[in-house]
Formats: structure tokens, sequence, C-alpha cells
């Protein structure tokens, strides 16, 4: 019975022995953000700081590392929105003058000054980034 019983907790023990072991998961995640980064998946990098932020808030260094990644994902997919928008709102502007029904043409207006606003409110997103960024360096 005892010989049974030691036999058990060895087993035990060499099996917990060779699991392997992480002596730092917060270093990981920051490899998997670093990893979608530089993939160009900026939302999923987002998601990924949001989750650093929330499992390791005592890890400083890394979430030092991830505020940087993190305003670079940020300015990235502005400037992307930006693009879009910029394309979609001169689409409509041609569109709007080459329409010659006037309720067509007016509901054209209308999509194109929304765009506009987007179009002006992004700008000011990535200049506000910017002044950020050139604080934390």
């Amino acid at each position: 019975m005892k010989r049974t019983l030691l036999l058990i907790i060895a087993t035990v023990a060499v099996f917990s022995a060779c699991q392997k072991k992480t002596e730092n998961p917060a270093g990981e995640l920051f490899a998997k953000i670093q990893q979608l980064y530089k993939q160009g998946k900026y939302s999923e990098t987002l998601d990924s700081i949001e989750s650093l932020r929330a499992r390791y808030p005592r890890a400083i260094k890394e979430r030092q590392q991830a505020l940087r990644i993190w305003q670079e994902a940020s300015l990235k997919m502005a400037q992307e929105d930006i693009a879009l928008t910029d394309s979609a709102l001169q689409a409509t502007q041609l569109q709007m003058q080459q329409e010659q029904d006037i309720y067509k043409r007016n509901m054209l207006g209308v999509k194109r000054d929304s765009l506009q606003a987007r179009y002006e409110a992004m700008i000011g997103v990535v200049r506000m980034i910017r002044k950020r960024m050139e604080q934390t360096k």
C-alpha cells in the first residue's frame, strides 16, 4: 500500500515536472501582438492589447511597449479609413455633378456632406494620434 502510494506520488511529480511552464505569459502575448501588427491585422492587434492590459496589469514593460504599437495601429486604421472615405467622397461628388434629377442630386448632397464630416473627423483623429505619439517619445 505504501509502495503504491509512493509510486503514484512519484509519477505525479514526474509529470508535473515535465509540463511546460510559462515564465512570462505577458511576454508571449506581447509577441503575438507584434506578429499581428506586422501582418496588418490592426483591429486584432488592438483587441489583443486590451486583453494584455486586462489580464496582466503589472506587466509594465510589455504594456509600455504595447502603447506604442496601439498608437501606430490606431494611426494606420485611421489612415485607411481616411483613404476609403476620400474615395467615396470623390465618387459621390462626381455622381452629383452628373445627376439630372434634383431629388437624387439633393440626396447625393446629403451623402457628400456626411462623408465630408467623416473625412474631417478622421483627419482630426490622425492629428491627435500623431501629437500623442510625439508626447510619448
